[in-house]
């Protein structure tokens, strides 16, 4: 039986995860399965569990109120290298590009483990944007045998770095096959503020803008240009429904909630479950985010994005039409919303775009793909293709 290891610290890492768990799952006789959490992100990460109902073998519980990136990664690598010594598991998994992703794979790498990287080969080519996500990624390809790319850019991203051909595997984004089990028609939400509020707004026809900011080189005062922005549009469009979900990192409420707070059609509220969050998604007109996840998951629902960066390390959508990075200046941030609020023409472009992220069977693919790896599987493993 193959011992496989996967490794996860995050909620956008676990979400992106749990298909993958659940493919591995199925098939007991093959496969034993253990699960690492860091705890990267605590009450985020305990959400997703919930979900997904998914079981850790070894929690590291590794996180500390506003800690500084350098004792995540000091912590997740003494706590894993640990873990492995009683393990020694026949390979490691990890997804993405959080610093839980970069620390599995290195402390696997000491260990002499090989490693599975899950969304392999996404690049900005600016070492700071993200940060510190788009070292995390590069590093992490450096110590990968395989590499599960979600897309035809990001394949082309490791050749271009010498990535053997043979190592490097298409398979579709596995956040589409979470997001596709997930999302309901007539969802209802747990939150009953949240259930009546969507449910009038669906009666009055009253459009909602779903807003996510955090990430960490958005903080000071990019961030305060952001709400600035949402401010004033909150003023210009009485009619429209700003749902701003904070994040729980005091440097994001010390900047939202003194611009935003007490405006009566922007409604701050608390970080929603994966579940909620994306049947929210689903219900709004569009999305204003600075997450690369959501640039994944908004486009499969027909939602147009508008990026809160300056760069994405996901091109596909934005050449596809149904992503357009805005920037973090208020005055174009002002003008690109309201240009989708006034022209349907424009609403009408980015929300028919093709989303080129998944089919809902990438988390099938990996483990197929492991399975042939490991001898269990003669036949190759069809590649996704966009489109």
């Amino acid at each position: 039986m193959v011992k496989i290891a996967a490794i996860f610290g995050t909620r956008p890492d676990t979400i992106k995860m749990a298909p993958v768990l659940s493919a591995l799952q199925s098939h007991p006789r093959e496969f034993r399965l253990i699960t690492i959490a860091t705890a990267q992100h605590r009450q985020m990460l305990d959400q997703v569990l919930d979900i997904f109902k998914i079981k850790v073998n070894y929690d590291l519980n590794i996180m500390r109120p506003r800690q500084p990136i350098s004792h995540v990664v000091m912590s997740a690598l003494d706590k894993l290298d640990a873990s492995f010594r009683k393990i020694m598991p026949d390979m490691v998994l990890v997804q993405g590009d959080t610093s839980t992703t970069f620390v599995g794979s290195l402390a696997a790498f000491y260990h002499k483990i090989p490693v599975g990287h899950i969304e392999a080969g996404l690049r900005t080519d600016d070492k700071y944007r993200p940060f510190p996500e788009e070292i995390n990624r590069r590093l992490t390809s450096s110590l990968a045998d395989l590499h599960f790319a979600p897309t035809q850019t990001a394949r082309q991203a490791l050749l271009s770095e010498n990535v053997p051909e043979e190592k490097i595997f298409l398979t579709g984004n596995t956040v589409i096959d979470a997001l596709l089990a997930t999302v309901k028609e007539r969802p209802r939400f747990k939150d009953p503020f949240l259930e009546t509020l969507t449910g009038e707004c669906r009666r009055s026809k009253k459009p909602i803008i779903l807003i996510t900011c955090h990430r960490r080189e958005n903080w000071g005062k990019p961030m305060q240009q952001v709400c600035n922005a949402i401010k004033k549009l909150s003023d210009r469009y009485r009619d429209v429904i700003f749902i701003f979900p904070v994040h729980l990192n005091p440097v994001v409420r010390e900047v939202v909630f003194p611009i935003l707070g007490g405006l009566d059609n922007v409604i701050l509220i608390e970080p929603l479950e994966y579940e909620s969050f994306v049947n929210l998604m689903n219900q709004s007109r569009f999305v204003l985010t600075d997450s690369g996840g959501v640039q994944e998951e908004a486009p499969a629902l027909g939602k147009p994005v508008l990026v809160l960066r300056e760069v994405t390390e996901r091109p596909e959508a934005v050449e596809a039409g149904t992503v357009k990075l805005v920037g973090l200046e208020e005055r174009k941030i002002f003008a690109e919303v309201s240009r989708l609020l006034d022209s349907s023409a424009a609403y009408q472009r980015m929300a028919t775009a093709t989303n080129p992220y998944g089919d809902g069977k990438a988390a099938w693919r990996i483990v197929e793909i492991l399975r042939r790896h490991f001898g269990l599987r003669k036949r190759r493993v069809p590649e996704f293709r966009a489109g």
